[in-house]
């Protein structure tokens, strides 16, 4: 684990055209060169071309994926890796393509059929539903008849409305209407459809068939359905071949995807005629590695040259460490001495003159490395930003608090039970994302459950510690939501405070480090050292006896309660309050000197840290709801006259006697299971009993479901904008190395 990401140098490597397929071969196969596009600035130079075969090899791997689709194959329909030769390939593939084609052709032809079959059925039904032959609804000289959907009354109304009309009959059929009408002597033709001009009626064109509407119908329902068999039969072969050749076409793709990349490289080289140079990014652990792998590949007819070990300022400025005679602080070298041996005099000429064709003053990519425990957490950073070359890595810093804040908020063992249940399917089931979400749940499930076991024995918003045989006494009786723990939610307000002051004070402390490494003691001072004056020395004064009178009491007892009487502290001295107040002008004169704009915003470190009084907040919030849920289930009671905690009650018996003692209890709510008495069974009792039961589970599993989005986007926001604000900035390249992991097929 490490707060900064892993070095990393910027390389080249120069050499003949002649070995360009061994050198990307080699540098493939070592995995470790982030390749830089050329972005055809330099004169002399430009970017290469595609190896011989990429377009065969390109329109291959289209094949292979468009059968894939077809067959609806995915990465768990792997049989296992394995080697896959040049002919076996082509060869596999072709007879795969000519059966999946054909067998996909007939199967878009059966479903145009079943198509064209359902859209004639949809036409057809309106006259089936009619009852009327076809043949009876035209053809007619002395009258004209139309066929629609639309209501009778309606129809029959116009028609007797109408004056170019002399007789007419309707009939109707569940929602389509046949009008018959014979038209006046001095009526014009289509006086019928002008008649029915203001009805809402949808016309019907009448099918040319022979048969009845619903022999028709039957008729076309059976052709579908064969239609239907067929396609079953086309869709389980395909299932069959999908079965045989889903091993292959992944390997197949695979082993393309490789060649495509190898083949297409050289656009991003920079290129003349004979000789090539590409550059990237590989970790500096690496470089004498991929200098003899390279070397091992082609000898000396390329050379690999470590241009520069870069670092950054956090503005951006671009640093240099000198790594070698012909390194350069621009990036630039004549690295060209091996291209030399190998090309003519014009591409000699080119190759120097011009300077090293450099591909650009890009960033170097980031290498995040946090280890098993950590590493899942980098998914929470990287929803921030991936961090610059620059920064710290906050990866490690946002897993030692992530999982304390989101345990501390909910603080219970049944609820952090389920939120690691939840984090071991994710983890064991899946990968990528949700296998590292599931990390993360199981971290912060197991916190809660701490803090649940701290919060008394917390389960599900009832102390199970009272559950107990003897006098037992636990160390923390709730979470401050009943009379007798009022102290304590305002200790945890405290404690919320105090723990946003060390994060703080964490982020100002990286912001100090990283200005002091990048630059110098000046600008560390003015940038990370006056906030961290301001910051300290104004909670030093809140915690100090200097003016005690506006501040609360609560501020100074809390540390006794906390640690159970183990520490007593009544504020800072005087002296000390007086020497926080000086710390805090020494710190304004130093922001106004080094960064006066950032005045506006010197109250930030007070309100920062009061902003972690959410955690306080939220505890106290879902400790609340989980409590309501148990008081509308299963109902509770006040001991000692209000002064004392919450009890559930769980029984009627129980309930009378809380009732029947009105001078040592107090009730809260009777509950809904309590109507419930197994001496006298009855239907009241019964649906209660089962009505406080759903209760319960459902109240809990939406306390459950708020506690991941109330309590984790709080505690990702103090991360976030509270944390991150000091010091981080995010916006990094991710390293994707020149290379491939393979996972179905074998070298």
């Amino acid at each position: 684990m490490a707060l900064r990401p892993e070095r990393m140098s910027k390389v080249s490597v120069t050499g003949s055209k002649r070995v360009i397929d061994d050198v990307i071969e080699a540098a493939y196969d070592h995995h470790s060169l982030h390749v830089t596009d050329y972005d055809d600035r330099y004169e002399g130079f430009e970017p290469g071309t595609s190896l011989e075969g990429a377009e065969d090899v390109n329109e291959r791997l289209v094949t292979v994926r468009s059968l894939e689709s077809i067959l609806d194959v995915s990465a768990e329909d792997a049989d296992g890796p394995g080697k896959l030769g040049d002919d076996a390939l082509t060869a596999e593939l072709e007879e795969t393509r000519e059966r999946v084609n054909e067998l996909n052709d007939r199967r878009d032809d059966l479903r145009g059929e079943i198509r064209d079959r359902q859209e004639e059925i949809d036409r057809m039904e309106p006259f089936a539903e009619l009852g009327i032959e076809l043949d009876l609804l035209g053809g007619y000289d002395s009258l004209e008849v139309v066929v629609g959907e639309a209501k009778p009354d309606a129809i029959e109304d116009a028609l007797e409305a109408a004056d170019g009309v002399d007789a007419f009959e309707v009939f109707s059929g569940g929602n389509v209407v046949a009008a018959f009408a014979a038209p006046a002597d001095d009526a014009e033709a289509g006086v019928l459809q002008d008649a029915l001009v203001g009805v809402d009626v949808a016309f019907l064109e009448v099918p040319d068939a022979d048969a009845s509407p619903a022999d028709y119908v039957a008729e076309l329902e059976g052709e579908r359905a064969d239609l239907g068999e067929e396609l079953d039969a086309v869709d389980a072969e395909l299932e069959e071949v999908k079965t045989e050749a889903a091993g292959f076409l992944l390997r197949a793709e695979e082993q393309l995807t490789i060649e495509a990349q190898k083949k297409q490289a050289p656009l991003s080289f920079a290129t003349t005629e004979n000789a090539f140079i590409a550059e990237g990014w590989i970790p500096t652990a690496t470089v004498a590695d991929f200098e003899a792998v390279i070397a091992d590949a082609v000898g000396d007819h390329a050379e690999v040259e470590e241009l520069e070990r870069a670092s950054f300022t956090p503005d951006g400025d671009h640093h240099v460490e000198a790594v070698a005679d012909g390194g350069s602080s621009g990036g630039a070298a004549a690295g060209s001495a091996s291209a030399a041996d190998a090309t003519d005099d014009a591409d000699r000429e080119a190759a120097t003159d011009g300077g090293h064709a450099t591909h650009g003053s890009d960033d170097p990519p980031v290498v995040q490395d946090n280890g098993s425990a950590a590493g899942p957490f980098e998914l929470l950073v990287q929803g921030f930003g991936r961090p610059k070359y620059s920064e710290f890595d906050p990866t490690l810093l946002v897993f030692l608090t992530f999982p304390l804040m989101f345990g501390f908020m909910i603080g219970d063992v049944g609820y952090g039970v389920l939120y690691a249940a939840i984090g071991y399917f994710l983890y064991s089931n899946y990968e990528g994302t949700f296998r590292e979400l599931g990390a993360v749940a199981l971290w912060a499930g197991g916190f809660t459950v701490l803090f649940g076991i701290y919060f008394g024995i917390d389960v599900f918003g009832y102390h199970a510690y009272q559950l107990l045989p003897g006098d037992v006494h636990w160390p923390v009786d709730g979470k401050g939501l009943s009379p007798a723990d009022i102290d304590w939610a305002l200790s945890f307000l405290v404690a919320s405070v105090l723990f946003g002051l060390a994060h703080l004070n964490v982020g100002h402390v990286l912001s100090f480090v990283s200005n002091y490494q990048q630059h110098d003691l000046k600008h560390a001072l003015y940038e990370g050292g006056s906030w961290l004056l301001i910051l300290n020395g104004a909670w030093i004064w809140i915690f100090s006896q200097h003016l005690p009178g506006p501040k609360p009491d609560f501020l100074f007892e809390s540390f006794s309660i906390l640690t159970f009487g183990a520490v007593s502290f009544a504020g800072f001295p005087v002296a000390v309050g007086y020497a926080a107040i000086v710390a805090i002008v020494l710190g304004i004169v130093l922001l106004a000197i080094g960064e006066p704009p950032e005045l506006a915003e010197v109250l930030s470190p007070i309100v920062n840290v009061i902003s972690y009084a959410r955690i306080m907040a939220v505890l106290l919030a879902k400790g609340g709801m989980a409590l309501a849920v148990n008081l509308l289930a299963f109902g509770a009671y006040i001991d000692e006259s209000g002064e004392g905690s919450f009890h559930f009650i769980f029984s009627a018996d129980y309930l009378e006697y809380v009732r029947s003692h009105p001078e040592d209890y107090e009730l809260v709510f009777a509950g809904m299971t309590t109507a419930f008495d197994p001496a006298s069974i009855g239907a009241v009792g019964i649906l209660a009993l089962v009505g406080g039961i759903v209760v319960a589970i459902v109240g809990h599993v939406v306390v459950l479901a708020l506690g991941i989005t109330s309590a984790g986007i709080q505690a990702v926001r103090l991360e976030y904008v509270e944390f991150f604000g000091n010091f981080y900035e995010g916006g990094g390249d991710a390293y994707t190395p020149f290379g491939y992991d393979r996972k179905h097929t074998e070298e």
